[in-house]
């Protein structure tokens, strides 16, 4: 049996979703139930942030969670396939009457994704300081914490309520199913099967 870990929400239920187009049966969470055991899988319902965590450990054999953090976590994982659900970018925002002089010495960034923002800087060559923040980061600029947010962006609309706007996008982000390392040797040929499966359907969606 395959553990694999869904963020909780839209993407969960999309990939859901594929799992009964395969297998001709409904793939469903109860409500509040953490746990799914249906159709020789195990699903996890867990936070999206701390999917590739549970992947990495080996508390799930696969997972489905953004590029967007897989890439902040920097962890040790399988990236198996890009699944084209939740497509959105990491950006620059910024308020709309200002336009940002990256030369300046004292910039600083609020952000819930610091390793993105910092590597991006820094190829950038621009020094600023990065305030790691937990949630409404629109906040940030509007009472003088920050001069610009790093945040994902998905039609731009919470930006725009807040009286932002995009400076310029840092990467472009979807659901990636992944593995944990030890399990995709151990369980390869059960793992590349599924692999096979889902990509099939999502090739036949970009078609």
């Amino acid at each position: 049996m395959l553990t694999i870990a869904l963020p909780k929400g839209r993407i969960a239920e999309e990939t859901l979703a594929i799992f009964s187009q395969l297998f001709g049966e409904g793939f469903e969470f109860e409500s509040r139930k953490l746990i799914l055991e249906t159709g020789g899988f195990r699903f996890l319902n867990v936070r999206n942030q701390d999917v590739p965590t549970y992947v990495e450990y080996g508390a799930a054999d696969l997972g489905v969670v953004g590029l967007d953090v897989i890439t902040e976590k920097q962890l040790d994982i399988v990236d198996l396939l890009d699944l084209g659900l939740g497509r959105c970018k990491v950006a620059i925002g910024i308020p709309d009457d200002q336009e940002l002089d990256w030369s300046r010495p004292d910039i600083r960034v609020a952000t819930k994704m610091v390793n993105i923002a910092k590597n991006y800087f820094a190829s950038k060559a621009v020094g600023v300081e990065v305030i790691k923040l937990y949630g409404s980061i629109e906040l940030a600029p509007l009472v003088g914490l920050a001069d610009a947010i790093v945040d994902i962006v998905e039609t731009g609309t919470t930006m725009r309520e807040n009286g932002l706007k995009v400076a310029e996008d840092i990467m472009d982000s979807s659901a990636h199913l992944i593995a944990n390392k030890n399990s995709f040797y151990a369980k390869k040929e059960e793992i590349l099967d599924l692999y096979g499966k889902i990509k099939a359907v999502i090739d036949s969606k970009s078609a």
